[in-house]
């Protein structure tokens, strides 16, 4: 019985090649017809209608012809049984993607996968005369692969796409002269003017302008962003308010939002990664499936063991799966986490080392002021001492700058205007403060103008060194006035996220390639016991390899270069928004709003993720338990069987989709708390 369905199967797939083969090249010959005819705009309009891929192009076709089928069907069955062969040939027409992949798995790869009980069940309900149920089997499947790519297409609009389409004109400034040009036309260098409620359609550099400017698409941050002459702005974000005149440095494809689109496009593991897991667990269930239908067979006939392919054990999972990941990744990206490859999503639930690295993932890029050292030789106060340097260093926007400035802030001390300034590269600033001549900058720079400096200051500043931390020079009219420590800033959120780690009995390490003296320190402060300092970047990778060995499934957290051999050794990794692209290119999960805080959010989802899945799993297996010892007790048939199918896939889908709906309503109740707190 059995073989004659595989032959009649593979007699199908054969001639259902050649009716699509040849639908397929009637339709690329009416095509050139229509083109030919056709205006120039009338052919770009079919150009954007054809731009949904090929795979959901032949998804819809094939749900449309099943839908058509299912009424020609019912027509058959009830009123006109004469045109069962029509019915017939229809069924086969539509069922053609899962003949094929049958054929594919049984004949090619020589392996039992789900979808030779697809190919079977169909071709024994038609050669036992059930020709509607096997229109609506063909229905449903095409109906579950209609719902998994209209929801992989929903969670890539947001994850991909959700920088909206790239504007087709943009003006530009050319002599004082504005005027609009193709976008395609755009050259770097160029100078776009943008106004208020306009899209950023360039990355590129402020020249002229004040703005506020809404980043939430891109970055994540919740706040407008105000941005002046020398600021960095990106495509895709908007423009609140102001009118600003940018100098392309990317446009097109080479911006950061395409960037980013195109790392998810052409991550080769995210479509089979929201798969795998679901198709892995139909097809485990797969020979079982076909082993109790087999044995059925001799015992109660052909129903019942058709019946038993209709118990779909584990069938379903095939579809949900997907479905459920998806969702997630939806999920996450709406809160501002970016998950690459679904597989890091269902391993982080096994996740039990959390290795960070130091610098820049621990500290923030800015530093915070330590204590300020005076020069005993000459007379002057900290204060006065920090006026100065925070004078010399007004307007500029580096991280030291900008310490020494909320140092002076938080001191409430006025900063006079200064009358001219040089800045050395690397080494200091000079400017005149209140006629005083005032240097600021390294020791380096203070020997380079010829400024002495006492033993004490030189002592001072090897024991930073080896601590840790930095000393900036301070030096008034040829002579050194102080200096001033800098101290790295560890993150604010980070001890409630180590304290949330520790709940989950994470085991957490530090990798650093600083010092010994300043990562104990650091390590101590934070309360995480395990640590490596002076670790070179290729040494990364291989502690995390150690760890992994010794049975640990570890998740590294990084956002330099010299992290990317060990995100890529991970079994998780994650990085923030503003690292190293080198980092967020190889980093499976970007935190987007630039800080630790969603770490706690990660692993909560996650964890949610895996609730979800082990009820899919339920949901499929449960069902068709019950299917199988209806068919032996109760001599279940097609009917019951397929009935009892719908009522698990929609159950499973039920429950696929309810996290899109739970974190729906969550989202409301914390605005509506949120709104009430601001009132």
């Amino acid at each position: 019985m059995f073989l004659t369905e595989i032959i009649i199967a593979t007699t199908i797939v054969y001639i259902g090649k050649k009716i699509h083969a040849t639908a397929k090249k009637k339709s690329r010959e009416t095509l050139v017809i229509q083109n030919s005819c056709l205006s120039e705009d009338s052919t770009s309009l079919i150009t954007s209608e054809n731009g949904i891929s090929e795979k959901e192009k032949q998804v819809n076709h094939y749900f449309k012809v099943s839908s058509a089928t299912l009424g020609l069907t019912a027509i058959t069955t009830l009123f006109y049984p004469a045109l069962a062969p029509l019915s017939v040939f229809a069924i086969i027409y539509s069922a053609f993607p899962f003949f094929e992949d049958g054929f594919r798995a049984f004949f090619k790869t020589r392996r039992i996968e789900v979808s030779i009980i697809d190919v079977i069940l169909i071709t024994g309900m038609l050669a036992s005369g059930y020709l509607f149920i096997a229109a609506i089997t063909g229905w449903l499947l095409s109906l579950s692969e209609k719902l998994l790519i209209k929801t992989e297409n929903a969670s890539r609009e947001k994850l991909v796409n959700i920088f909206g389409e790239q504007v087709s004109t943009v003006w530009v400034q050319v002599d004082g002269v504005e005027f609009q040009i193709a976008f395609e036309a755009l050259k770097v260098d160029d100078i776009v003017v943008v106004n208020a409620g306009e899209t950023i359609p360039v990355d590129g550099v402020i020249v002229d302008g004040v703005a506020t400017v809404d980043q939430h698409a891109l970055t994540g941050e919740s706040q407008p962003i105000e941005k002046t002459t020398e600021d960095k702005v990106l495509s895709s974000t908007i423009l609140l308010s102001g009118r600003i005149f940018i100098q392309v440095e990317q446009t097109g494809q080479n911006t950061i939002a395409a960037r980013i689109g195109n790392i998810l496009n052409n991550t080769a593991d995210f479509t089979s990664s929201v798969q795998a897991r679901g198709m892995e667990i139909a097809n485990s269930y797969t020979p079982p499936t076909l082993a109790i239908s087999a044995i059925t067979l001799p015992f109660f006939g052909a129903t019942s063991a058709l019946t038993i392919l209709l118990s779909s054990l584990g069938y379903n999972m095939r579809l949900i799966s997907p479905i459920s990941v998806l969702n997630y990744l939806k999920i996450l990206s709406e809160k501002g986490i970016l998950v690459k490859d679904g597989r890091a999503l269902e391993l982080l639930g096994q996740i039990d080392t959390v290795v960070f690295d130091k610098t820049g993932t621990l500290t923030l890029d800015q530093p915070h002021i330590g204590n300020i050292y005076i020069n005993t030789d000459i007379e002057i106060d900290e204060n006065k001492l920090l006026m100065y340097a925070a004078s010399a260093e007004y307007r500029q926007i580096h991280p030291i700058a900008m310490a020494i400035l909320d140092a002076a802030q938080q001191r409430e001390i006025d900063l006079p205007p200064i009358s001219e300034a040089a800045y050395e590269i690397g080494y200091g600033i000079k400017v005149k403060v209140e006629e005083v001549l005032i240097r600021v900058g390294s020791i380096r720079f203070m020997e380079m103008e010829e400024i002495i400096i006492p033993d004490e200051m030189i002592n001072l500043q090897e024991q930073g060194f080896q601590e840790g931390y930095s000393l900036i020079c301070v030096a008034i009219n040829g002579q050194l006035g102080g200096m001033i420590e800098l101290h790295p800033t560890i993150r604010p959120e980070i001890k409630g996220i180590l304290s949330d780690l520790r709940k989950r009995n994470m085991s957490l390490y530090i990798i650093s390639g600083d010092h010994e003296k300043p990562t104990k320190r650091l390590a101590m402060e934070l309360g995480i016991e395990h640590y490596f300092a002076e670790t070179l970047p290729e040494n990364k990778a291989d502690l995390i390899e150690k760890l992994q060995q010794e049975g640990h499934n570890v998740c590294f957290v990084g956002d330099g270069i010299n992290d990317s051999i060990a995100l890529k050794k991970a079994n998780v990794s994650i990085s923030i928004k503003g690292a190293t692209t080198v980092a967020t290119d190889t980093a499976q999960i970007i935190l987007m709003d630039g800080t630790l805080s969603q770490l706690e959010q990660l692993f909560n989802i996650s964890s949610d993720f895996e609730n979800n899945m082990n009820n899919n799993f339920r949901i499929s297996v449960i069902p068709g338990i019950f299917c199988i010892g209806g068919v032996y007790m109760f001599h279940f048939g097609v009917v019951s069987g397929i009935a009892i199918y719908n009522l698990g896939l929609i159950s499973g889908i039920t429950n696929a989709m309810l996290p899109l709906q739970k974190y729906s309503k969550l989202n409301k109740k914390s605005l509506l708390k949120h709104g009430k707190s601001e009132k």
